[in-house]
């Protein structure tokens, strides 16, 4: 069935008008934040790409495509059923854990920066540990919401297939991405209402490994060290968070103007895409900053509300899982670019440039908003469900989110 395009832009409002109020709230606000990051990617861009490749839009024309095959998805998902991602997410998940050890495969995994993350298909380069992010929240919302419905042997497959997942990611390597999955099946599983002692040894686990990776990898341990005193080496492992501090520092309270950064003229690393909010915070100033962050901070609460307002258990759990990648992968990025956080190789969602990250984060809104157009339909349980539900306790607080 063919789709009609007024339903992929936001330009006509028609099609809305039977939608939730979070869901309107989230449609708009979604292309608020595509549209802002878009501008940002050229301003941050041009340069680079004029420099590298003879034209200042090359990686903004590039970044459209990827926008428009991203807003294809978005639409599909948005006028699509739950239920029916709900139910695909476990091959989901399954296939792109087979493109993720493909990045393994020598010749068929792309090395950028030390780190083997993507595979080319032809000149198309693909990222398949963001193309992870929506099935994961999909298929963990789908796992932990029925948690006490499942026997030991599947919970045990699926959490060693979580597991595989993690250490996948991790072993290319890519720590940053690793800890947000892992993040985000812990919250998840949490809102779900599992017991405190399997979180709590899940969650040492992770710091241990976390731990364990960053003696094993020198790089780790010298970003740590150089995010601790970056001054101490500003020309060598503290040279991108100095170069980042400097850009946001110069920012001031309003900002140099759009297109008027410094910083991103051959000084700022990986300017366009994990570095991009130095960029904005140096043209848009505290004053940017602090929009960006009210935006961010509007967006979990509607996706708080939506969560809070859905029948189905999976579709709470769906929403809160939307929220972590979307608002905690933004809030990591800010982090490493003003200095709070180590750095890490996080894209800034709707901003950084690259194409699996763009369709992953349309994916993401996308299936939030689809839960907000169904939050008041009511869930038809049989009478032998009902008899058969071994025990009731789900959601936070051992009930689902209301």
């Amino acid at each position: 069935m063919l789709m009609n395009l007024r339903q992929i832009f936001p330009f006509s409002t028609s099609f809305l008008t039977h939608w939730s109020t979070e869901a309107r709230w989230l449609h708009w606000i979604t292309f608020l934040w595509l549209f802002v990051g878009l501008i940002v990617m050229f301003s941050a861009s041009y340069p680079i790409a004029y420099a590298e490749q003879g034209d200042g839009l090359y990686y903004f024309k590039r970044q459209l495509i990827w926008t428009a095959v991203g807003l294809v998805g978005f639409s599909f998902i948005v006028q699509s059923s739950l239920r029916f991602w709900l139910k695909i997410a476990q091959w989901g998940v399954l296939i792109v854990l087979g493109l993720l050890f493909l990045t393994l495969v020598p010749g068929l995994g792309t090395t950028i920066n030390g780190a083997t993350r993507w595979i080319s298909i032809g000149p198309i380069p693909i990222q398949p540990s963001e193309l992870m992010k929506p099935f994961l929240v999909l298929q963990s919302a789908r796992f932990f919401g029925n948690w006490y419905r499942l026997n030991w042997q599947i919970r045990l497959i699926w959490l060693g297939i979580f597991g595989i997942v993690l250490l996948s990611i991790l072993t290319q390597p890519n720590l940053s991405t690793t800890a947000l999955c892992g993040m985000t099946l812990w919250l998840v599983a949490l809102a779900a209402g599992l017991p405190f002692s399997y979180l709590g040894g899940t969650a040492l686990g992770g710091i241990l490994l976390a731990i364990l990776s960053v003696t094993i990898k020198e790089y780790q341990r010298r970003r740590i060290l150089s995010f601790l005193n970056p001054w101490s080496d500003p020309m060598g492992d503290g040279y991108q968070l100095v170069q980042s501090l400097l850009a946001v520092g110069s920012g001031g309270f309003w900002g140099t103007g759009l297109g008027l950064s410094h910083q991103k003229l051959y000084y700022l690393p990986i300017q366009y895409s994990d570095f991009i909010f130095s960029v904005y915070a140096e043209e848009f100033g505290f004053i940017g900053g602090i929009l960006l962050l009210l935006l961010l901070t509007i967006y979990a609460t509607l996706a708080l509300r939506v969560a809070m307002k859905a029948q189905q258990i999976e579709h709470q759990l769906v929403a809160v899982g939307v929220m972590v990648v979307m608002v905690g992968q933004s809030l990591l990025n800010i982090g490493v670019a003003t200095g709070v956080l180590p750095t890490t190789g996080l894209p800034l969602p709707l901003f950084s440039y690259g194409g699996s990250s763009m369709i992953a984060s349309l994916a993401l809104a996308g299936l939030l908003i689809r839960v907000a157009r169904e939050e008041n339909q009511a869930q038809v349980i049989s009478l032998a469900d009902h008899r058969s539900t071994p025990n009731p306790r789900r959601g936070i607080g051992r009930s689902p989110i209301r």
